[in-house]
């Protein structure tokens, strides 16, 4: 087959309906439209999910008649990348496409039939012609809740998909313009917060309204024939893309493996995603037999949030550049057996963390093709999301709610051929912006008291691993908690190319007594002895973390509840490094221990570098002891 650039003007303008220019101009149109979409909600919703986390996509799909093409998905939350081009389809399908018109907002909710969770709410408008469906504008955004039966919905402890909350099947929410009063309705008579959610969903229709009308410009301009040209030239160069990546990596076979530590049932029992990826030529298949069952409570994913970690972990690793669409899969087979933690099924496989399992399934792959693409492999990253959810009562009644604001959700990625993992960011599998520290303390009744770099829980390597975070949070009032750290039984953060793990971290309270605030709480071991430990590998005797400790399991509660004045701690595992920690450049972990990431003991331990002075009272001061250093490396 000819490749794209290979076609001369005719043969391309024959195969996609315009010109190579055209193409290209809409190309980025179609970008421009779901772009500008995403940055007015930005700057229009109102929950903190949506304002600071990033917690929603957009994308512009094609027509029923072809295929449902994605040519343009937002650069907001990765999680619903894969999902989305697969969920338009679904639920048009469903609905009816005989029965749109202009004016139409579906929306539709279920897991098992869009992905990702019930709070994620997909609203779709079909963008007309005359008569005729030429796209849809998509938006999918997460809601601060959506019923069941833990406010927010963020816990590991539910045992079937009834108490995760309302589920929406395909159905109309505005018809030809006008509001469908028994959706809104049906939706607000089932979930808490619709003083934030009305004004949400308002602000994403307005956006729909935006995208139809940029589209349909778009559409009057330059016709229908060009635009759907441009949207199979999109896509079709996309699989291009993918199957050139491939055609470069030797043919071959690899495994990779992570598992989950529980779920919220036992902790006799861990989750394991195996998987075994297959190139042969310009194709790759990839096989998720041998992971483990479906978990018995909602950790678990469905079989188009796997579909989203495929894509995502071959774009990382294979084809970093271009534009993310449906043609990225083409050359990839998925084998995905039902009921595995990756591939749930109703309605005792209940979905509502899928971004932990999906993280499970992300690591794997990225261990597995770590053997096939050499130096371009990445360490592993935090592992977990380490969410916090709380909520309780203001002094007045009013109920709050904190989402995603003062655990450990900023965290360490793994080092790269490129330099130093970064320590302050979501997972691999999200793509959000720190909650600042304002926003958290406003929402709630919580005073920020830390987030800093816990030093030596980097991976060694010549580029090392991001550093895990330490955050620290004071609840003045009384609170219930629901913590969500789920790796931390083994570290999350391996190394590749020769580089080192990264440490493993754990959640602590300091319980709140008649005595009041006296003081951040120390950083060092024998800090914990008196914390209340939540979840980690802990040494028994002092609560620390331990790489030989004791796994503390988090399901022990079901709801965490403190009293006022109770001190929160998250710590990060840290990231992998990349490549041999002794070839790291000595004056680079002299500049780790001037800015805190690496001690002085921790230099000569893992790099084998001898960093003379005092970093808290002189750090400028420090020196390498070049002859100390050669003798340790020798």
């Amino acid at each position: 087959m000819t490749l794209i650039r290979d076609l001369g003007e005719q043969a391309f303008e024959e195969r996609f309906g315009c010109d190579r220019f055209t193409a290209t101009v809409l190309s980025n149109r179609f970008g421009y439209v779901v772009e500008h979409m995403c940055s007015q909600i930005l700057t229009t919703a109102f929950s903190p999910i949506l304002r600071d986390f990033y917690d929603f996509a957009a994308t512009v799909t094609g027509p029923p008649s072809s295929g449902y093409l994605t040519p343009a998905v937002s650069n907001s939350i990765i999680l619903f990348t894969g999902t989305m081009t697969e969920s338009v389809r679904i639920t048009i399908e469903e609905y009816g496409a005989d029965r749109l018109e202009p004016g139409d907002v579906i929306i539709a909710n279920d897991p098992y039939r869009t992905g990702t969770h019930v709070n994620d709410l997909l609203f779709i408008r079909p963008v007309f012609a005359g008569s005729e469906i030429v796209a849809f504008v998509t938006l999918k955004a997460h809601h601060l809740d959506m019923g069941g039966s833990v406010p927010g919905g963020f816990s590991t402890q539910k045992a079937n998909l009834y108490e995760d909350g309302l589920v929406v099947s395909p159905r109309a929410l505005y018809k030809a313009g006008k509001p469908v009063q028994e959706t809104w309705t049906l939706i607000f008579d089932n979930s808490r917060f619709g003083d934030l959610l009305f004004p949400d969903m308002q602000t994403i229709c307005s956006n729909l309204d935006l995208g139809e009308r940029l589209l349909s410009e778009t559409v009057e301009r330059y016709g229908p024939e060009a635009v759907l040209g441009a949207m199979t030239y999109v896509c079709d160069a996309g699989a291009e893309r993918m199957q050139e990546a491939l055609a470069e990596v030797p043919d071959g076979s690899w495994e990779g493996e992570a598992i989950m530590d529980a779920d919220g049932a036992a902790d006799d029992e861990s989750y394991r995603v195996h998987v075994r990826i297959t190139k042969v030529g310009d194709r790759a298949e990839v096989d998720f037999s041998g992971s483990s069952r479906q978990a018995r409570t909602s950790v678990n994913a469905t079989f188009l949030d796997a579909k989203s970690v495929v894509g995502v972990a071959f774009k990382y690793l294979l084809d970093p550049r271009g534009v993310y669409s449906s043609g990225l899969m083409r050359p990839i087979d998925i084998v995905l057996p039902e009921g595995t933690l990756i591939s749930a099924m109703p309605p005792d496989g209940p979905v509502f963390l899928y971004f932990e399992a999906s993280q499970i399934a992300h690591a794997a792959l990225l261990r597995a093709l770590a053997q096939a693409v050499g130096d371009r492999a990445i360490g592993g990253d935090a592992g977990s999301s380490n969410l916090h959810n709380a909520g309780g009562l203001h002094p007045n009644g009013m109920p709050w709610q904190s989402a995603g604001q003062a655990g450990g959700e900023q965290g360490p990625w793994g080092g790269t051929r490129e330099g130093d993992g970064d320590t302050f960011n979501l997972t691999y599998q999200a793509n959000g912006i720190a909650t600042p520290v304002e926003a958290a303390e406003f929402d709630a009744p919580v005073v920020i008291l830390r987030r800093e770099v816990m030093p030596d829980t980097a991976g060694p390597g010549a580029h090392r691993g991001g550093s895990g975070v330490v955050t620290d949070s004071l609840w003045r009032g009384p609170a219930a908690h629901y913590p969500i750290s789920l790796r931390h039984r083994e570290p999350s953060g391996n190394g590749v190319n020769g580089g080192r793990a990264g440490t493993t971290g754990g959640v602590w309270f300091w319980m709140g007594d008649d005595t009041g605030f006296t003081g951040r709480k120390p950083i060092t071991s024998e800090a914990y002895g008196d914390a209340l430990p939540v979840v980690g590998r802990l040494d028994p005797a002092t609560n620390a973390p331990s790489p030989e400790g004791e796994y503390v399991w988090f399901g022990r509660r079901s709801v965490w509840h403190t009293p006022p004045d109770t001190t929160m701690r998250y710590v990060n595992n840290g990231g992998g490094g990349w490549g041999d920690p002794m070839s790291r450049d000595p004056e680079a972990v002299k500049r780790d221990v001037r800015d805190g990431f690496v001690t002085i003991e921790g230099a000569a331990r893992d790099y084998g570098v001898v960093v003379v002075g005092d970093p808290e009272s002189d750090p400028e001061g420090l020196s390498v002891d070049a002859e100390g250093t050669a003798s340790l490396r020798g």
